[in-house]
């Protein structure tokens, strides 16, 4: 008798590998958080606690070069994604939006999925310890019915400054509440 595993879901998990972009894009990611009224206004205005730039900006890589660095890096760990995926592309994965969060002490992001795009992650710029983990649901979930209960059917992935975590867009996740005194600072993207 064989038991196989069916329809595995991919999660990559890798450091950037440049120490000092993290601590560029820091710099930032607060320069925005203190500039963007408009996010500012958007993330108040939507419960966001913290700062957002997902409704404001969308324009960052052509705003600030340390974005665009960013972007020819995440290129390339996409493409490696995609290739882990074996998704049957015609022309490679393109950045589709990027946006910045600064996410408060006692901030969340409740489960989501992130629709129109094929390849969804997150860079970690600034973890502080107890900052939350990124929470990732069995896709099967809704479908499980009359299926007894699983150990695992939530993962717990705990980033760190530098991480970059990719997923396939149709991944539901979220972000844990930040538990930490600091804020936690991530940049988020899809690509399509």
């Amino acid at each position: 008798m064989t038991t196989r595993h069916l329809f595995p879901t991919q999660f990559y998990d890798a450091p950037l590998g440049d120490e000092a972009m993290v601590a560029e894009l820091a710099d930032a990611c607060h320069d925005l958080a203190h500039a963007d009224k408009a996010g500012q206004r958007w993330s108040r205005d939507h419960g966001y606690r913290g700062y957002t730039s997902y409704a404001s900006l969308d324009d960052l890589p052509q705003r600030d070069p340390r974005f665009a660095d960013l972007v020819k890096l995440l290129d390339r760990h996409v493409a490696a994604f995609a290739r882990d995926c074996a998704f049957d592309l015609a022309k490679r994965l393109k950045l589709d939006s990027l946006w910045v969060n600064v996410l408060k002490p006692g901030g969340t992001h409740s489960g989501h999925i992130h629709p129109h795009s094929v390849v969804s992650g997150t860079v970690y710029v600034a973890v502080p310890p107890g900052s939350g983990a990124l929470r990732l649901e069995d896709p099967r979930l809704p479908l499980m019915m009359a299926a007894p209960g699983r150990p695992d059917t939530f993962v717990y992935v705990e980033p760190a400054a530098g991480s970059v975590f990719l997923w396939e867009s149709w991944l539901r996740h979220e972000v844990m509440p930040n538990a930490a005194r600091q804020d936690r600072i991530s940049i988020s993207f899809n690509y399509r």
